[in-house]
Protein backbone atom coordinates (compact mmCIF):
# COMPACT_ATOMS: atom_id res chain seq x y z
CA UNK A 1 0.00 0.00 0.00
CA UNK A 2 1.25 3.17 -0.98
CA UNK A 3 1.86 6.37 1.67
CA UNK A 4 0.85 9.91 1.01
CA UNK A 5 1.31 12.81 2.41
CA UNK A 6 -1.16 15.73 2.18
CA UNK A 7 -2.20 18.00 4.62
CA UNK A 8 -5.87 19.45 4.67
CA UNK A 9 -5.30 22.88 5.68
CA UNK A 10 -2.90 23.37 2.78
CA UNK A 11 -4.26 26.68 0.93
CA UNK A 12 -3.29 24.82 -2.55
CA UNK A 13 -5.23 21.69 -0.95
CA UNK A 14 -7.60 23.51 -0.29
CA UNK A 15 -8.76 25.58 -3.91
CA UNK A 16 -8.10 22.43 -5.57
CA UNK A 17 -8.21 18.96 -3.83
CA UNK A 18 -8.18 17.03 -6.81
CA UNK A 19 -5.15 16.82 -8.07
CA UNK A 20 -4.44 14.73 -4.80
CA UNK A 21 -7.46 12.92 -5.25
CA UNK A 22 -6.26 11.64 -8.66
CA UNK A 23 -2.94 10.66 -7.07
CA UNK A 24 -4.34 8.68 -4.32
CA UNK A 25 -6.85 6.89 -7.26
CA UNK A 26 -3.58 5.91 -9.19
CA UNK A 27 -1.64 4.53 -5.79
CA UNK A 28 -4.39 2.12 -5.96
CA UNK A 29 -7.39 -0.02 -4.47
CA UNK A 30 -6.44 1.69 -0.95
CA UNK A 31 -3.53 4.21 0.07
CA UNK A 32 -2.26 4.89 3.68
CA UNK A 33 -2.94 9.34 4.13
CA UNK A 34 -0.15 9.44 6.48
CA UNK A 35 -1.72 12.92 7.72
CA UNK A 36 -4.78 11.36 8.89
CA UNK A 37 -2.74 8.10 9.87
CA UNK A 38 -5.49 6.46 7.89
CA UNK A 39 -5.94 3.65 4.94
CA UNK A 40 -8.63 5.43 2.87
CA UNK A 41 -9.90 4.59 -1.16
CA UNK A 42 -10.44 7.59 -3.23
CA UNK A 43 -11.86 5.01 -7.01
CA UNK A 44 -15.96 5.43 -7.07
CA UNK A 45 -15.95 1.08 -6.99
CA UNK A 46 -14.04 0.62 -3.82
CA UNK A 47 -15.56 3.96 -2.02
CA UNK A 48 -19.16 2.89 -2.96
CA UNK A 49 -17.97 -0.82 -1.98
CA UNK A 50 -17.09 0.10 1.41
CA UNK A 51 -19.78 2.34 1.86
CA UNK A 52 -21.74 -0.69 1.35
CA UNK A 53 -19.96 -3.55 3.51
CA UNK A 54 -21.76 -4.23 6.62
CA UNK A 55 -18.57 -4.98 8.48
CA UNK A 56 -17.93 -0.99 8.56
CA UNK A 57 -19.81 1.12 10.22
CA UNK A 58 -19.67 4.18 12.59
CA UNK A 59 -19.46 3.09 15.95
CA UNK A 60 -16.32 2.91 17.65
CA UNK A 61 -16.49 -0.43 20.08
CA UNK A 62 -16.87 0.62 23.34
CA UNK A 63 -13.49 -1.16 24.89
CA UNK A 64 -11.29 0.61 21.96
CA UNK A 65 -13.17 4.06 22.22
CA UNK A 66 -11.04 6.83 23.90
CA UNK A 67 -12.52 9.02 26.64
CA UNK A 68 -14.14 12.17 26.16
CA UNK A 69 -12.80 15.26 27.44
CA UNK A 70 -15.29 16.17 30.12
CA UNK A 71 -15.47 19.75 28.25
CA UNK A 72 -16.50 18.05 25.34
CA UNK A 73 -19.12 16.36 27.08
CA UNK A 74 -22.15 17.77 26.36
CA UNK A 75 -21.36 17.56 22.16
CA UNK A 76 -20.85 13.88 22.12
CA UNK A 77 -23.97 13.20 24.35
CA UNK A 78 -26.16 14.70 21.27
CA UNK A 79 -23.55 12.37 18.92
CA UNK A 80 -24.13 9.78 21.35
CA UNK A 81 -28.27 9.29 20.17
CA UNK A 82 -27.16 10.68 16.17
CA UNK A 83 -28.47 8.06 14.06
CA UNK A 84 -25.40 9.45 11.86
CA UNK A 85 -23.32 7.90 14.65
CA UNK A 86 -24.89 4.45 15.08
CA UNK A 87 -24.92 1.04 13.63
CA UNK A 88 -27.67 -1.28 13.50
CA UNK A 89 -29.91 -2.16 15.74
CA UNK A 90 -30.41 1.30 16.91
CA UNK A 91 -29.48 3.07 13.49
CA UNK A 92 -32.28 0.87 11.94
CA UNK A 93 -34.67 1.92 14.52
CA UNK A 94 -34.05 5.44 14.41
CA UNK A 95 -33.73 5.84 10.65
CA UNK A 96 -36.90 3.84 10.41
CA UNK A 97 -39.15 6.34 12.67
CA UNK A 98 -37.42 9.03 10.77
CA UNK A 99 -38.23 7.82 7.83
CA UNK A 100 -42.33 7.75 8.90
CA UNK A 101 -42.36 11.44 9.33
CA UNK A 102 -39.49 12.69 6.67
CA UNK A 103 -41.17 11.17 3.76
CA UNK A 104 -41.54 11.96 -0.13
CA UNK A 105 -44.44 13.44 0.42
CA UNK A 106 -43.47 15.85 3.07
CA UNK A 107 -40.53 16.91 1.43
CA UNK A 108 -42.55 17.44 -2.07
CA UNK A 109 -45.03 19.65 -0.02
CA UNK A 110 -42.24 22.06 0.83
CA UNK A 111 -42.06 23.21 -3.04
CA UNK A 112 -44.59 26.23 -2.95
CA UNK A 113 -42.79 27.36 0.54
CA UNK A 114 -39.67 27.22 -0.82
CA UNK A 115 -40.82 28.95 -4.08
CA UNK A 116 -41.73 32.07 -2.51
CA UNK A 117 -38.93 31.83 -0.21
CA UNK A 118 -36.47 32.16 -3.21
CA UNK A 119 -38.76 34.64 -5.03
CA UNK A 120 -38.85 36.88 -1.28
CA UNK A 121 -34.53 36.58 -1.10
CA UNK A 122 -33.89 37.84 -4.80
CA UNK A 123 -36.17 40.72 -4.67
CA UNK A 124 -34.12 41.65 -1.48
CA UNK A 125 -31.44 41.78 -3.65
CA UNK A 126 -29.33 45.24 -3.01
CA UNK A 127 -28.11 46.71 -6.28
CA UNK A 128 -24.32 47.03 -6.97
CA UNK A 129 -22.21 43.75 -5.98
CA UNK A 130 -23.31 41.73 -2.83
CA UNK A 131 -22.38 38.64 -1.30
CA UNK A 132 -24.84 35.83 -2.46
CA UNK A 133 -23.59 33.42 0.36
CA UNK A 134 -25.47 36.11 2.85
CA UNK A 135 -28.15 37.10 0.94
CA UNK A 136 -29.65 33.79 -0.63
CA UNK A 137 -27.24 30.67 -0.09
CA UNK A 138 -26.86 30.57 3.40
CA UNK A 139 -30.98 31.94 4.38
CA UNK A 140 -32.37 29.53 2.15
CA UNK A 141 -31.60 26.05 3.75
CA UNK A 142 -32.16 27.28 6.94
CA UNK A 143 -35.56 28.96 6.90
CA UNK A 144 -36.34 26.01 4.42
CA UNK A 145 -35.68 23.63 7.33
CA UNK A 146 -37.28 25.99 10.13
CA UNK A 147 -40.13 26.17 8.07
CA UNK A 148 -40.45 22.30 7.49
CA UNK A 149 -40.24 21.36 11.58
CA UNK A 150 -42.55 23.93 12.40
CA UNK A 151 -39.78 26.38 13.99
CA UNK A 152 -40.47 29.81 14.29
CA UNK A 153 -38.34 31.33 11.32
CA UNK A 154 -37.46 34.33 13.34
CA UNK A 155 -34.99 32.29 14.99
CA UNK A 156 -33.56 31.36 11.78
CA UNK A 157 -30.16 33.48 12.57
CA UNK A 158 -29.88 31.55 15.86
CA UNK A 159 -30.15 27.88 14.28
CA UNK A 160 -27.36 29.17 11.68
CA UNK A 161 -25.07 30.44 14.43
CA UNK A 162 -25.49 27.20 16.30
CA UNK A 163 -25.71 25.12 13.14
CA UNK A 164 -22.41 26.91 12.37
CA UNK A 165 -20.41 26.31 15.28
CA UNK A 166 -21.55 22.53 15.97
CA UNK A 167 -20.00 21.86 12.63
CA UNK A 168 -16.71 22.78 13.22
CA UNK A 169 -16.39 19.95 15.50
CA UNK A 170 -15.69 17.97 12.15
CA UNK A 171 -13.36 20.08 10.03
CA UNK A 172 -9.59 19.70 9.74
CA UNK A 173 -7.49 22.23 11.93
CA UNK A 174 -10.13 22.64 13.96
CA UNK A 175 -8.85 24.76 17.37
CA UNK A 176 -10.09 24.97 20.90
CA UNK A 177 -11.97 28.25 20.57
CA UNK A 178 -13.85 26.33 17.64
CA UNK A 179 -14.48 23.69 20.44
CA UNK A 180 -15.89 25.97 23.19
CA UNK A 181 -18.07 27.74 20.00
CA UNK A 182 -19.19 24.38 19.59
CA UNK A 183 -20.19 23.40 23.44
CA UNK A 184 -21.97 26.78 23.67
CA UNK A 185 -23.57 26.42 20.54
CA UNK A 186 -24.48 22.80 21.53
CA UNK A 187 -26.12 23.62 25.22
CA UNK A 188 -28.16 26.61 23.63
CA UNK A 189 -29.93 24.74 20.83
CA UNK A 190 -30.43 21.79 23.20
CA UNK A 191 -32.34 24.29 25.64
CA UNK A 192 -34.17 25.67 22.67
CA UNK A 193 -35.50 22.40 21.52
CA UNK A 194 -36.49 20.91 24.83
CA UNK A 195 -38.89 24.31 24.59
CA UNK A 196 -39.70 23.50 21.29
CA UNK A 197 -40.64 19.90 22.18
CA UNK A 198 -42.47 20.46 24.90
CA UNK A 199 -44.37 22.77 23.36
CA UNK A 200 -45.10 20.51 20.37
CA UNK A 201 -46.04 17.47 22.59
CA UNK A 202 -48.63 19.52 23.94
CA UNK A 203 -50.44 21.37 21.11
CA UNK A 204 -49.24 18.86 17.93
CA UNK A 205 -49.07 21.16 14.64
CA UNK A 206 -48.67 19.81 10.80
CA UNK A 207 -45.09 19.92 10.96
CA UNK A 208 -42.18 17.61 11.00
CA UNK A 209 -41.51 18.21 14.56
CA UNK A 210 -45.02 16.83 15.85
CA UNK A 211 -44.66 13.79 13.21
CA UNK A 212 -41.65 12.96 14.97
CA UNK A 213 -43.10 13.41 17.49
CA UNK A 214 -45.95 10.77 16.59
CA UNK A 215 -43.90 8.34 14.91
CA UNK A 216 -44.10 5.28 16.22
CA UNK A 217 -42.53 1.37 15.23
CA UNK A 218 -43.68 -1.65 17.15
CA UNK A 219 -44.81 0.80 20.24
CA UNK A 220 -41.34 2.14 19.87
CA UNK A 221 -41.07 6.19 19.79
CA UNK A 222 -37.81 8.86 19.62
CA UNK A 223 -37.03 9.57 23.20
CA UNK A 224 -36.41 13.26 23.91
CA UNK A 225 -32.64 12.53 23.60
CA UNK A 226 -33.34 11.38 20.29
CA UNK A 227 -35.70 13.70 19.37
CA UNK A 228 -33.09 16.61 19.94
CA UNK A 229 -30.55 14.53 18.35
CA UNK A 230 -32.18 13.98 14.75
CA UNK A 231 -33.74 17.28 15.11
CA UNK A 232 -29.59 18.81 15.16
CA UNK A 233 -28.81 16.49 12.62
CA UNK A 234 -31.21 17.43 9.96
CA UNK A 235 -30.32 20.82 10.57
CA UNK A 236 -27.01 21.05 10.96
CA UNK A 237 -25.92 18.32 8.21
CA UNK A 238 -28.70 19.41 5.82
CA UNK A 239 -28.29 23.63 6.51
CA UNK A 240 -24.11 23.13 6.09
CA UNK A 241 -24.39 21.08 2.85
CA UNK A 242 -26.70 22.65 0.83
CA UNK A 243 -25.37 26.68 1.56
CA UNK A 244 -21.91 24.70 0.08
CA UNK A 245 -24.04 23.15 -2.95
CA UNK A 246 -25.43 26.24 -3.55
CA UNK A 247 -22.79 28.20 -4.00
CA UNK A 248 -20.97 25.89 -5.91
CA UNK A 249 -23.78 25.69 -8.21
CA UNK A 250 -23.99 29.63 -8.62
CA UNK A 251 -19.78 29.23 -9.53
CA UNK A 252 -19.87 26.63 -11.89
CA UNK A 253 -22.87 28.40 -13.58
CA UNK A 254 -21.43 31.87 -13.82
CA UNK A 255 -18.17 30.31 -14.67
CA UNK A 256 -19.38 28.63 -17.58
CA UNK A 257 -21.76 30.64 -18.83
CA UNK A 258 -24.80 29.07 -18.66
CA UNK A 259 -27.24 31.43 -17.22
CA UNK A 260 -29.86 30.23 -19.59
CA UNK A 261 -29.57 26.22 -18.87
CA UNK A 262 -29.79 27.17 -15.15
CA UNK A 263 -33.35 29.15 -15.51
CA UNK A 264 -34.97 26.32 -16.93
CA UNK A 265 -36.77 23.79 -14.63
CA UNK A 266 -36.96 20.98 -17.16
CA UNK A 267 -32.83 20.94 -17.34
CA UNK A 268 -32.31 21.28 -13.21
CA UNK A 269 -32.47 17.91 -12.26
CA UNK A 270 -29.52 16.89 -14.37
CA UNK A 271 -27.68 20.29 -13.55
CA UNK A 272 -27.79 19.58 -9.65
CA UNK A 273 -26.80 16.15 -10.14
CA UNK A 274 -23.65 17.27 -12.34
CA UNK A 275 -23.18 20.35 -9.55
CA UNK A 276 -23.05 17.33 -6.76
CA UNK A 277 -21.29 14.89 -8.82
CA UNK A 278 -18.05 17.43 -9.64
CA UNK A 279 -18.20 20.07 -6.58
CA UNK A 280 -19.68 17.88 -3.70
CA UNK A 281 -19.96 19.64 -0.68
CA UNK A 282 -18.66 16.96 1.48
CA UNK A 283 -15.21 15.40 0.55
CA UNK A 284 -15.10 12.26 3.33
CA UNK A 285 -17.32 10.14 4.98
CA UNK A 286 -15.59 8.00 7.83
CA UNK A 287 -15.97 4.11 8.38
CA UNK A 288 -15.08 2.23 11.42
CA UNK A 289 -14.15 -2.25 11.33
CA UNK A 290 -16.26 -3.25 13.24
CA UNK A 291 -14.41 -6.53 12.82
CA UNK A 292 -10.96 -7.79 11.80
CA UNK A 293 -11.38 -8.53 7.92
CA UNK A 294 -9.11 -8.47 4.79
CA UNK A 295 -10.32 -5.83 1.65
CA UNK A 296 -8.78 -5.15 -1.54
CA UNK A 297 -5.57 -7.03 0.33
CA UNK A 298 -5.21 -4.98 3.58
CA UNK A 299 -5.73 -6.50 6.78
CA UNK A 300 -8.58 -4.22 9.01
CA UNK A 301 -8.07 -4.57 12.53
CA UNK A 302 -11.56 -3.93 14.46
CA UNK A 303 -11.91 -0.51 15.77
CA UNK A 304 -9.62 0.47 12.53
CA UNK A 305 -11.15 4.04 10.92
CA UNK A 306 -11.05 4.43 7.01
CA UNK A 307 -11.83 7.18 5.19
CA UNK A 308 -13.99 6.95 1.83
CA UNK A 309 -13.31 9.82 -0.59
CA UNK A 310 -16.54 11.16 -2.31
CA UNK A 311 -15.60 13.90 -4.04
CA UNK A 312 -12.46 11.39 -5.29
CA UNK A 313 -15.16 8.76 -6.64
CA UNK A 314 -16.99 11.73 -7.99
CA UNK A 315 -14.08 12.39 -10.51
CA UNK A 316 -12.98 8.74 -11.32
CA UNK A 317 -12.17 8.43 -14.65
CA UNK A 318 -13.61 4.56 -14.64
CA UNK A 319 -17.13 5.94 -13.42
CA UNK A 320 -17.41 8.85 -15.28
CA UNK A 321 -15.51 9.99 -18.78
CA UNK A 322 -13.49 13.24 -18.57
CA UNK A 323 -14.26 13.68 -14.73
CA UNK A 324 -12.84 17.05 -14.21
CA UNK A 325 -15.18 18.43 -17.02
CA UNK A 326 -18.10 19.84 -15.90
CA UNK A 327 -20.78 18.58 -18.36
CA UNK A 328 -24.57 20.25 -17.02
CA UNK A 329 -26.18 17.59 -18.78
CA UNK A 330 -24.03 14.89 -18.01
CA UNK A 331 -25.68 10.83 -17.56
CA UNK A 332 -23.91 8.25 -15.73
CA UNK A 333 -23.99 6.75 -12.56
CA UNK A 334 -25.17 8.16 -8.99
CA UNK A 335 -22.97 10.60 -7.30
CA UNK A 336 -20.98 9.73 -3.91
CA UNK A 337 -22.85 13.33 -2.86
CA UNK A 338 -24.56 11.47 -0.44
CA UNK A 339 -22.85 8.76 0.22
CA UNK A 340 -24.23 4.85 -0.03
CA UNK A 341 -25.45 2.08 1.86
CA UNK A 342 -27.16 1.83 5.34
CA UNK A 343 -25.86 6.02 6.14
CA UNK A 344 -27.24 7.43 2.66
CA UNK A 345 -27.91 10.93 3.78
CA UNK A 346 -31.76 10.69 4.76
CA UNK A 347 -31.87 14.32 3.43
CA UNK A 348 -31.11 13.67 0.11
CA UNK A 349 -34.32 14.65 -1.36
CA UNK A 350 -34.59 17.55 0.83
CA UNK A 351 -31.14 18.68 -1.16
CA UNK A 352 -31.83 18.24 -4.56
CA UNK A 353 -35.16 19.85 -4.17
CA UNK A 354 -33.72 23.14 -2.86
CA UNK A 355 -31.62 23.08 -5.99
CA UNK A 356 -33.77 22.27 -8.44
CA UNK A 357 -35.92 25.21 -7.03
CA UNK A 358 -33.26 27.52 -6.53
CA UNK A 359 -31.02 27.31 -8.94
CA UNK A 360 -34.22 27.98 -11.84
CA UNK A 361 -35.71 30.76 -9.58
CA UNK A 362 -32.42 32.52 -8.99
CA UNK A 363 -31.14 32.49 -12.86
CA UNK A 364 -34.88 33.01 -14.27
CA UNK A 365 -34.88 36.39 -12.06
CA UNK A 366 -31.22 37.12 -12.40
CA UNK A 367 -30.14 36.03 -15.97
CA UNK A 368 -27.18 38.72 -15.97
CA UNK A 369 -26.48 37.31 -12.49
CA UNK A 370 -22.04 37.95 -12.69
CA UNK A 371 -19.28 36.91 -11.03
CA UNK A 372 -17.83 40.34 -8.76
CA UNK A 373 -15.04 38.57 -7.62
CA UNK A 374 -13.11 35.44 -7.50
CA UNK A 375 -14.89 32.97 -5.13
CA UNK A 376 -12.07 31.45 -3.14
CA UNK A 377 -13.01 27.75 -1.01
CA UNK A 378 -13.13 28.17 2.69
CA UNK A 379 -10.29 26.13 4.83
CA UNK A 380 -13.71 24.03 6.54
CA UNK A 381 -12.61 20.79 5.10
CA UNK A 382 -13.99 18.11 5.26
CA UNK A 383 -16.06 20.39 3.55
CA UNK A 384 -16.01 22.10 0.45
CA UNK A 385 -17.84 25.61 0.02
CA UNK A 386 -16.84 29.23 -0.61
CA UNK A 387 -15.84 31.93 1.83
CA UNK A 388 -18.47 34.17 0.34
CA UNK A 389 -19.40 34.60 -3.33
CA UNK A 390 -19.72 38.29 -4.35
CA UNK A 391 -21.50 38.97 -7.72
CA UNK A 392 -24.00 41.20 -9.46
CA UNK A 393 -27.54 40.97 -10.21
Amino acid sequence: MQRLSQSPTDPAFVQDPYPFYHRARDAGDLFLWEDYGQVAAAGYAQVKRLLKDRRLGREMPPDLAPPVPERLQPFYDVEAHSMLELDPPRHTRLRGLVLRAFTSATVEAQRPALEALCARLISAFPSGPFDLHEAFCRPLPVITIATLLGVDTARAPDLLAWSNAMVGMYQAGRTPAMEEAAIAATRAFTAFLAEEIARRRATPSDDLLSHLIAAEEEGEKLSAAELTSTVILLLNAGHEATVHSLGNAVKLICEHDLAALASSTEDAPLLTEEVLRFAPPLHIFERIAREDFEVYGHELKRGQKISCLLAGANRDPAAYPNPDVFDPIRRGPSNMAFGAGLHFCVGAPLARLELQVALPALFAACPGLALAEAPRYAPVYHFHGLEKLVVTA
